[in-house]
């Protein structure tokens, strides 16, 4: 595969509580948004990718779009639902056969914790029955051991929330639209020990839209592009410790987020210090601290300084979760990793607005973490 690929067109539909319309329906708004953007009409579409967990079937879309014949594939891949819709799609241009591409994503879920079964995940009922299907509870634990081997405070797991809910103030597309003080998010709720209410994202609605093009047809459109430089889904690899998994190895093995990063990064050609701006999967504060690590940007325990100098803050060396991420967005499954790309095309772009990162960013970055324990890395570029 030789072909560059340009996001030519980005929608969203804002992320939180959408009362009286579906979630196919919001994906469909966040279609014609980035039709919108990119110029285009959707019979101009030659083929799609898409999901959701909860929303039905994605492809179902073409019903309210209109019934041009293209090729829509649905996309499951839990968490990296919209990873994979991506990387589908940058294949499809990438390999020649198209010039222009949807990726979209989009879900609307009841209130409450997700409630997966065991036997989706090719799992025993016992599993379930140990707790280890409520994630709350697993990352809770992994955050645990992960603090007593790195020295992790508390305090820094909550200046990992009081980013988000400050990032998301400036973000018109969050559902978390109020700061939250450190203090407050320290002294709230446990629900799992060490995380607080306010350190956990919720179930949400909300949908995105990409508009992929060859580089041919975005010089012949003169449209507004940024390259995607990589894109890179890996599994688990043995002895990893990662959700929904049928065993613990008393071996430290892979992690799929690293051996992502660093496919992305190999492919890409660049490395972390080259990274402008970051999204990182952050369904809990103790998610983006240990991907801070995962994806190459410091070292285990690191992260204490980090959080504390306001490194990852808009302005800082690296600014991360620009739009207030998961934990002021909220998760909706299918929709969750296509914000981050969106968030970071918006940021090359310089259209952030208040949420601006400073300078002429040049490199995005994109995170996505999902069951069972698989991750999603994009690299994009402003040329």
């Amino acid at each position: 595969m030789s072909e560059n690929v340009y996001i030519i067109g980005a929608g969203i539909h804002p992320f939180g509580r959408t009362d009286g319309r579906s979630g196919r329906e919001q994906g469909v708004h966040a279609v014609r948004e980035a039709l919108a953007d990119a110029g285009l009409e959707w019979p101009d579409i030659e083929c799609a990718y898409g999901g959701s967990a909860a929303a039905g079937n994605a492809d179902i879309m073409v019903n309210e779009l209109g019934l041009t014949s293209l090729p829509f594939t649905n996309v499951a891949n839990g968490c990296a639902t919209g990873g994979s819709a991506l990387a589908a799609s940058q294949q499809a241009i990438a390999s020649g056969m198209y010039d222009l591409a949807l990726a979209v994503g989009f879900d609307k879920h009841p209130r409450g914790a997700f409630n997966a079964k065991p036997a989706d995940y090719g799992l025993p009922e016992w599993y379930g029955q140990t707790g280890m299907m409520l994630t709350t509870q697993f990352f809770a634990l992994k955050i645990q051991r992960y603090m007593q081997l790195h020295g992790i405070s508390r305090t820094t797991l909550g200046r990992v929330a009081e980013k988000a809910f400050r990032n998301g103030t400036l973000t018109p597309h969050a559902w978390r639209r109020s700061p939250v003080d450190l203090e407050t998010i320290l002294n709230a709720p446990m629900i799992n020990d060490p995380l607080t209410k306010y350190m956990f994202c919720s179930p949400a609605e909300g949908a995105v839209a990409l508009i992929l093009a060859s580089e041919k047809k975005m010089k012949e459109l003169g449209a507004d592009g940024v390259k995607i430089r990589a894109v890179s889904v890996k599994t688990r690899p043995p002895n990893s410790f990662e959700v929904f998994q049928a065993g613990i190895s008393i071996e430290e093995g892979g992690k799929p987020t690293v051996l992502a990063s660093k496919a992305a990064f190999e492919k890409a050609g660049v490395g972390p210090e080259d990274i402008s701006v970051a999204q990182l999967q952050d369904t809990e504060s103790g998610a983006e601290i240990m991907h801070m690590a995962e994806n190459g940007f410091c070292k285990d325990g690191d992260q204490e300084e980090w959080l504390a100098n306001g490194w990852s803050e808009i302005g800082g060396r690296l600014p991360v979760n620009t739009d207030g991420g998961c934990l002021a967005c909220g998760e909706p499954v299918g929709a969750s990793g296509l914000r981050q790309i969106y968030e970071n095309v918006t940021q090359l772009r310089q259209r952030g607005g208040e949420r601006q990162v400073p300078g002429k960013p040049r490199f995005g970055y994109s995170h996505v973490y999902g069951a069972p324990g698989l991750s999603g890395v994009a690299i994009l570029e402003r040329e």
